[in-house]
């Protein structure tokens, strides 16, 4: 089995949501869900809940096997394992791969921020909604284009001066 059909399996995996509107129970192939009802958890399809939030029609509620402290005690209980021990889903993995993913579109971004900060000769940037983790992701970097760029800009200008005290 490739990726993408685990994929397609772990889509069918129940999860939990909190609806903002009202609606009767859907009759799908799968098996009915609902009734629906603002405020009321209800159990759906992974892939309903994510088209759902994606319209802004519910609150995705996280499973407790996500909750840090259990994947901490997870994480212990393999590690002092002999053995590979039960896993709280199935499809874990695909929330590594979400993450994952997440993670390469943040960094993209703030690489091209970084690049459009640099091109359009500015002084000083506000970084908003960066984690951490982010920002220690360019810290290596920033400062040794910013030390490139303003010697190139030095450059520039004494070649400009040397130019004009010529004329």
């Amino acid at each position: 089995m490739d990726a993408a059909e685990v994929e397609f399996l772990a889509e069918k995996l129940p999860i939990s949501i909190v609806p903002n509107f009202a609606q009767d129970k859907l009759y799908l192939i799968s098996g009915d869900v609902g009734p629906f009802s603002p405020g009321i958890p209800v159990e759906v399809p992974l892939w309903l809940g994510l088209n759902l939030r994606q319209r802004s029609k519910c609150r995705i509620v996280i499973p407790d096997w996500l909750d840090e402290e259990k994947l901490a005690e997870k994480k212990e209980e393999e590690a002092q394992s002999k053995v590979f021990t039960q896993m709280p889903c199935e499809h874990y993995m695909i929330v590594k791969t979400l993450l994952k993913d997440i993670w390469d579109l943040r960094i993209s971004k703030l690489r091209s921020s970084v690049a459009d900060f640099i091109l359009s000769e500015g002084s000083h940037a506000k970084l908003d909604r960066l984690t951490h983790m982010e920002i220690n992701s360019i810290r290596p970097f920033l400062p040794h284009s910013l030390d490139q760029f303003h010697r190139l800009a030095k450059s520039a200008h004494n070649t400009e001066l040397s130019q004009t005290q010529d004329l």
